[in-house]
C-alpha cells in the first residue's frame, strides 16, 4: 500500500538534502518540499516557536523510509508520520509502487 509520509526540518537545505538522498536511496518515489511553517509546540517543559520545513514523501516503504529519516535529521525526535493512501489514480499508485519497492 502506498503511503504519504510527514516530516517537517529545521530548514530548508536539510529538507533538501535528505529528500534527495532518500528518492536516491529508492526510499520515497517523490517529495515534495513546502513552504516554511510556523511550529508551536511543546519541549521538554516548555512551550516553543520554530520556523520549520514540511516535506510529503511518496512510498511503498515506510518504515524504511521513517527508520532513515530519522538516522539524517538534525532533531533528536523528528516528526514523521505516515498516512496511508486508501484511494489514488491507479497510474499513480503503479508509479509509486515501482519506483520505491526493492
Amino acid at each position: 500500500m502506498i503511503a504519504t509520509v510527514y516530516v517537517v526540518f529545521a530548514d530548508a537545505a536539510e529538507a533538501e538534502r535528505i529528500a534527495e538522498t532518500v528518492v536516491e536511496a529508492g526510499l520515497a518515489a517523490c517529495a515534495n518540499i513546502m513552504a516554511p511553517c510556523r511550529s508551536i509546540y511543546r519541549w521538554q517543559g516548555k512551550v516553543e516557536r520554530a520556523e520549520e520545513v514540511p516535506v510529503l514523501f511518496k512510498t511503498v516503504r515506510t518504515e524504511a523510509l521513517i527508520t532513515r529519516i530519522a538516522q539524517l535529521h538534525s532533531y533528536d525526535v523528528p516528526a514523521a508520520v505516515a498516512w496511508p493512501i486508501t484511494g489514488s489514480h491507479p497510474a499513480y499508485a503503479e508509479w509509486v509502487e515501482a519506483e520505491t519497492l526493492a
